[in-house]
């Protein structure tokens, strides 16, 4: 592992955010812990941060007191043991033997509930005030025991952002950034169950999932150790292609001036200065500032929207999110506490034959059914297939809110549509059962589009499709002996076939072609 040393030095910047250089002069909390946080029910919480190395750090809430002695880099933990929910608000102090003012660190307004962590890309990111009906849904946003958490940025980019860094009641004043999905999803469950709802937000649109994960999750595996040998690779050249890049610039202004001297128009561009190395899209770069920083905050589950970067290279994206996922898990240290992945919706990629975000929505399905405690939110049907960017985040957000009230919560409800079971021919045709299916019908009232079919030569073509029951006949006449059937195995398919719930039928192939 020739490569390990230079890679800690790379990744010292965003770990010097994560661990202040100089010992405080007060122990200083995690930046989760802060007025307003929700707090985990129900199980034993963490409660970190840093102080001198060697100070005895006491942190006190609801009648426990325990203590604590900061490390050798000044890092301290406790952990509360387990409380009940409690909308009462609460104050947390911390406190150290060798803090100066005397009076410690006062956290106020703490509630204690349920906290899901929320990541992903651009459409977990989304907020309330750029999704559908914005002004209405704002407007009546008034649940002050629903709190949002957002996660700075500012360790990757090193750029002035805005940035809440801090916990946020909802209120008709705040509720507008909010992410869409978490808060529609947080609303349904505090309605039905009544209980503080925390959602700690670390999401970055347009960025791939070689980012969310650990260094070492990344080289752990030979296959993925290519991606962070590249930007080895990126971080080497650097500095001659920053000296190419200034000559160039150079000799651009040379010429720029030469040509304004001569009273002659100068129309070319300048040079283009080369990539940062510390950009959000370089492996593990946004575990380190983005997750890393709220490990091992106590949570109820997580919520993953994310794929939508890696869909034009779909193969091996099941992998990498099956190693993030069992590597954020053994960091939380809770077990395998829910993970629920929001697959991805339509979306018009490419041409009307693509078919690469059918197949990283079948590398979604592979990890929640081989994961354990690991769920699938099926959203073909919510997507806009002109626009990346849905903006009905109120469905999706209440489907969610569904899988985590049946899954998690217990609740004796349908949580998801119509699934394939099996496939078999049948005279000219396929016959595919589904379970899930109570109530199995094609909303349009016609024949449910969106099903192919294909012979010994691998040639689909498009079949209407009968309902029976739980089942679907499919045939056609440009195929005589039909072998595989897909459904809504495109980029943007047709879907019409739903079950009594309204939940849609998942796309799937019987194929492995």
């Amino acid at each position: 592992m020739r490569h390990r040393p230079l890679i800690a030095c790379l990744l010292s910047c965003a770990a010097a955010c994560i661990f202040p250089p100089a010992a405080p002069a007060a122990p200083i909390p995690a930046r989760v812990f802060s007025d307003h946080m929700v707090l985990q029910r129900d199980m034993r919480a963490p409660v970190w941060g840093w102080a001198a190395p060697g100070e005895t750090v006491t942190v006190s809430f609801k009648g426990q007191t325990v203590s604590a002695t900061a490390d050798s880099g000044g890092r301290w933990r406790v952990d509360l043991a387990p409380l009940p929910a409690s909308a009462e608000p609460a104050q947390m102090r911390i406190t150290g033997d060798r803090d100066t003012g005397g009076g410690g660190v006062v956290i106020s307004d703490i509630v204690v509930g349920d906290v899901w962590l929320c990541s992903g890309q651009s459409n977990m990111e989304w907020q309330v005030s750029r999704s559908d009906n914005a002004a209405a849904e704002i407007a009546a946003a008034d649940f002050p025991l629903i709190r949002h958490f957002e996660v700075s940025r500012e360790p990757v980019t090193m750029e002035p952002k805005k940035t809440y860094d801090k916990w946020m009641v909802c209120s008709p004043a705040t509720a507008g950034d909010f992410t869409g999905i978490g808060y529609y999803f947080a609303r349904d469950i505090f309605r039905r169950h009544n209980v503080p709802v925390g959602l700690v937000n670390s999401s970055w649109g347009g960025t791939g999932i070689e980012t969310w994960m650990s260094e070492h999750a990344i080289l752990a595996d030979r296959s993925f150790r290519i991606t962070f040998y590249k930007w080895i690779e990126e971080i080497t050249a650097y500095p001659e292609r920053l000296a190419a890049y200034d000559r160039a610039l150079a000799n651009w202004k040379s010429d720029a001036a030469k040509a304004g001297a001569a009273g002659k128009k100068f129309a070319k561009q300048p040079p283009r200065p080369p990539e940062s190395l510390y950009g959000q899209n370089k492996p593990a770069r946004l575990f380190s500032a983005m997750i890393a920083p709220v490990i091992p905050c106590a949570l109820k589950g997580a919520v993953w929207y994310q794929g939508e970067h890696n869909a034009g290279r779909p193969d091996g994206y099941g992998a990498l999110l099956s190693a993030m996922l069992r590597d954020w898990r053994a960091r939380w240290g809770q077990g395998d506490f829910p993970f629920v992945i929001m697959q991805l919706p339509n979306y018009k990629s490419g041409d009307a034959s693509s078919i690469k975000w059918a197949r990283l929505r079948e590398e979604q399905e592979r990890v929640a059914k081989t994961e354990p405690n690991t769920e699938l939110v099926v959203m073909i049907d919510l997507g806009n297939p002109d626009d990346v960017h849905p903006t009905n985040k109120l469905e999706a957000g209440l489907r969610l809110a569904r899988t985590v009230r049946a899954r998690v919560y217990g609740e004796p409800i349908e949580h998801m549509g119509p699934a394939f079971a099996r496939a078999e021919a049948e005279g000219a045709g396929m016959r595919v059962h589904f379970s899930h299916a109570d109530g199995l019908h094609a909303k349009g009232g016609g024949p449910a589009p969106g099903f192919e079919i294909a012979g010994a030569d691998r040639e689909f073509v498009w079949a209407p499709a009968r309902i029976e029951g739980a089942t679907v006949y499919i045939s056609s006449p440009k195929v005589a002996k039909p072998v595989a059937v897909r459904y809504a195995w495109r980029n943007a398919p047709e879907t019409d076939l739903y079950n009594k719930a309204g939940l849609p039928a998942a796309p799937f192939r019987t194929d492995d072609w």
